[in-house]
C-alpha cells in the first residue's frame, strides 16, 4: 500500500510539473516570436517631439518595418554585433521616412525623412530645399497652427514639397531666414544618406553636421510604415476614463508618408 502511495503521489507531482513546465515553454516562445517578429519585421516606436510635424504628432506610435533596408547590427536587440555591415540591403527612396540610430550616440534612435542620397548634393538656400543645384518646388496650401502642452499656439506656413521623381510631402517653416534656412552645399558620400525633418525650423537633423550629420547606411533601423496609435497627452496611462478623449482616432491605422 505504501509503495502505491508513493506511486500516486509521484504522478501528481509529476503532472503539476509539465503544467509548469508547459506553461515557461509557452512564455519562452512567446518572448522568442516577440523579439523575432521586433528583430525582422516591425517594430513599434512612439514620436517624442515634433521635428516631424505635420507628419508626425507628438503622441503617435508607429510601426517600422525592420526588413525595408535589410539588417545591420542595429536591427538586432541591445545593438549586438553580431551583423557586420549590412546585409540583405535594399537603398532607401528619396522621401522615404526612416528611423535611424544617430551617427554621434547609436543609443539614440531619429525618425527623418530621407532627402538626399549618395553622391547628391544637398543645400538650403531662403528655406528652399536645393538637389543638385535644382530648387526643390514647393506649394503654401495655407497655415499649420500647432499647440504645445501649455496651450500656446504657434502658426507655421504649410508647403507641399514634391522632390526629384514627384514624391509629395507636407513641410511647415515659421520663417525663411533661420538659421537653417541659408546653408553650405552638403555633399553626401558613398554609403551615407541626408535626412531632414518636416518641421524645417525646428529640427536638428543633417544639415547639423556636428549634431547628426550624414548617416551611414549600417545605421538605417527602417521604413516608417503605419500608425496605429496616437494620443493627445491629455490622459496619463491610469485615467482610463480619459483615454477616448485623448485618443485621435482619425490618425489610427493610417499610412506613413
Amino acid at each position: 500500500m505504501d509503495s502505491s502511495d508513493v506511486t500516486g503521489e509521484a504522478k501528481k507531482t509529476g503532472k503539476k510539473g509539465g503544467g509548469i513546465g508547459e506553461t515557461l515553454m509557452t512564455i519562452v516562445y512567446a518572448g522568442l516570436i516577440a523579439i523575432g517578429v521586433r528583430t525582422f519585421a516591425y517594430e513599434p516606436f512612439n514620436i517624442p517631439s515634433g521635428s516631424m510635424l505635420p507628419t508626425l504628432l507628438i503622441g503617435d506610435y508607429l510601426f517600422v518595418s525592420k526588413f525595408s533596408y535589410g539588417y545591420s547590427r542595429h536591427s538586432m536587440p541591445l545593438g549586438l554585433p553580431l551583423i557586420s555591415g549590412r546585409i540583405f540591403e535594399s537603398r532607401p527612396a528619396r522621401g522615404d521616412v526612416a528611423v535611424f540610430k544617430l551617427p554621434t550616440d547609436t543609443s539614440t534612435d531619429y525618425i527623418k525623412r530621407i532627402i538626399g542620397l549618395p553622391g547628391d548634393k544637398i543645400q538650403v538656400v531662403n528655406g528652399v530645399l536645393h538637389i543638385n543645384g535644382t530648387a526643390v518646388a514647393r506649394k503654401r496650401v495655407g497655415e499649420y497652427v500647432h499647440r504645445d502642452d501649455y496651450g500656446n499656439a504657434y502658426t507655421f506656413v504649410h508647403y507641399i514639397e514634391t522632390l526629384p521623381g514627384g514624391r509629395e510631402h507636407s513641410v511647415i517653416e515659421r520663417s525663411d531666414d533661420g538659421p537653417l534656412d541659408n546653408t553650405p552645399v552638403y555633399e553626401v558620400p558613398a554609403g551615407h544618406y541626408f535626412a531632414m525633418g518636416d518641421n524645417r525650423d525646428n529640427s536638428q537633423d543633417s544639415r547639423v553636421l556636428n549634431a547628426v550629420g550624414f548617416i551611414p547606411a549600417e545605421n538605417l533601423v527602417g521604413r516608417a510604415e503605419v500608425l496605429f496609435f496616437s494620443t493627445d497627452g491629455s490622459a496619463r496611462l491610469w485615467e482610463i476614463w480619459k483615454w477616448p478623449f485623448a485618443t485621435r482616432f482619425s490618425r489610427l491605422f493610417t499610412g506613413i508618408r
